[in-house]
């Protein structure tokens, strides 16, 4: 069987430390080797930088296997690239303020997931549990592409006996509403054939990202899964994203991120 990858963005901040100790406890179910990805600007650089993460991976003393790597270039393209390169499952990235690569904020973050066809687990300052991702919620709106991320929000689920809660916005149009109910019962009967445990909530429509948070800080969610809708508008977007909203949500929740498989209706390829 392959063994899985998954990269780590590492800039020797806290919460790029928090991003490798969630990769860690994700990996080690899976036996997934992690790469932690440390991106210079100029080839001067690299033997310094490459002793750095020498020294943090000597820290870890676990199961999990990590390999230090240097790239050159630039964080937005280098990442995602060095991801597609090297057959990646999954990047792990921390997303914080004023220090770190390029004051690294949720909308710097959304610009790194543009550049990417492998999904994104962002991060900010609240540490992994042991028992990895329990409850895992997945707001399903009628974006058709939304339906993409059930596989692998599915493969997490299975490794980490995790609950799905589905969230729903509520519509007061009776064709939508149908749609709504719709979404509801295919990602229940998707689930459900996997032997997951779902539930499903609906929601005001208004305020729509509000409320997912909100509910997953009442249920105690350890990911939120969303979809980057605004892939193709992210650039000189000025005001916060839905997004953007959820990736630096105040309850630190982290947030499962990948972009639309254009032509793809339904589900986006397994990682399995």
């Amino acid at each position: 069987m392959k063994t899985k990858t998954f990269i780590v963005p590492y800039d020797f901040t806290e919460v790029a430390e928090i991003a490798l100790e969630h990769a860690v406890v994700t990996a080690e179910p899976l036996k997934a080797q992690v790469f932690v990805l440390n991106v210079v600007s100029k080839q001067k650089d690299i033997k310094a930088v490459a002793k750095r993460l020498e020294s943090v991976i000597e820290n870890h003393n676990g199961s999990v296997k990590l390999i230090p790597a240097v790239r050159v270039g630039n964080i937005f393209d280098g990442i995602g690239e060095f991801a597609a390169e090297n057959n990646a499952q999954l990047i792990f990235m921390g997303t914080h303020g004023t220090h770190g690569w390029q004051h690294l904020t949720g909308m710097n973050a959304l610009k790194v997931v543009t550049h990417s066809s492998v999904p994104f687990v962002i991060v900010q300052e609240k540490t992994a549990k042991e028992t990895g991702y329990d409850d895992i919620v997945v707001p399903l709106d009628l974006n058709k592409e939304t339906k993409q991320k059930l596989t692998i929000v599915a493969n997490l689920a299975k490794y980490f006996n995790s609950k799905v809660h589905v969230i729903t916005p509520e519509e007061s149009d009776e064709f939508l509403r149908h749609k709504v109910k719709a979404n509801i019962q295919f990602a229940e009967k998707y689930f459900a054939e996997r032997n997951i445990d779902v539930s499903a909530t609906i929601v005001p429509s208004s305020g729509f990202d509000k409320e997912v948070v909100r509910h997953a800080v009442n249920i105690g969610a350890d990911l939120i899964a969303i979809m980057n809708l605004n892939k193709n508008s992210v650039f000189g977007v000025l005001t916060a994203t839905h997004e953007e909203y959820i990736i630096t949500n105040d309850a630190q929740i982290p947030a499962l991120i990948m972009n639309p498989i254009e032509g793809l209706n339904t589900l986006a390829a397994d990682f399995n």
